[in-house]
């Protein structure tokens, strides 16, 4: 006997079942390009990361905030509020603490340690200082040509003569380091009431220091000395 054909019931069923796997297909291979165009677009990204500076994202970020900033002080402007007093009121008081701890700890006063440490605090404290200016740096530039570049073999001693500006900034910074040096001066002015118990310079400085360390444990018998009552 011949096999009996299919009935029209198991063909459509076979029919829907070649429609699934084909739609099934179609879905695996949107999925497969897809993830290609994903992986591609990752690799671009990677690579246009990898050439970007290495502190790119701490300058981003920077900008960001510096924007961030920007918008907030024209907002104060425009409602007429001073932008440091709101920006105050925004911040807790564990962040305060928190960044006065990192400041010090950036920028540690050591006191003074030797004069090559000072002097180079000193340097540094000039060169945050400086604002460099550009409209005389072009002035400089027309002046002076490729010899405002020196190398090796310059010569330039002598023909460099500074602005009356530059000489006027120098002065004010010296009166200024003058008169702090006079201010935090450790020399002490002389008492003329004070008990006169040393004979030089020297002397009184000792005698100071002894007085400080044993002086509450020598007063009763500096006293019977000084009455003539000791025994």
């Amino acid at each position: 006997e011949e096999a009996a054909e299919p009935g029209p019931a198991a063909a459509a069923a076979a029919e829907q079942r070649r429609e699934e796997r084909l739609r099934r297909f179609r879905e695996l291979h949107m999925k497969r390009y897809e993830a290609c165009k994903l992986n591609s677009q990752e690799v671009v990204e990677e690579d246009k990361r990898l050439k970007l500076p290495p502190n790119w994202e701490a300058k981003k970020a920077r900008l960001e905030w510096e924007l961030q900033v920007q918008e907030k002080k024209k907002e104060c402007a425009a409602r007429g509020e001073d932008y440091e007093r709101v920006k105050l009121l925004e911040i807790s008081a564990e962040d305060a603490e928190r960044w006065e701890r990192k400041k010090k700890k950036k920028n540690p006063d050591l006191g003074f340690s030797d004069y090559a440490a000072a002097q180079l605090r000193q340097y540094q404290r000039l060169t945050r200082q400086i604002k460099p200016d550009l409209e005389q740096y072009e002035k400089l530039k027309e002046q002076y040509g490729e010899a405002l570049y020196p190398t090796s073999d310059s010569l330039l001693h002598g023909t460099h003569v500074p602005s009356k500006d530059g000489v006027d900034r120098m002065v004010a910074d010296l009166e200024k380091q003058i008169e702090k040096r006079e201010k935090y001066s450790r020399r002490r002015p002389y008492n003329d009431d004070a008990d006169i118990d040393y004979i030089n310079e020297r002397n009184a400085k000792f005698n100071q220091k002894a007085e400080r360390f044993y002086g509450k444990y020598t007063a009763e018998i500096k006293q019977n000395l000084e009455r003539g009552t000791a025994v």
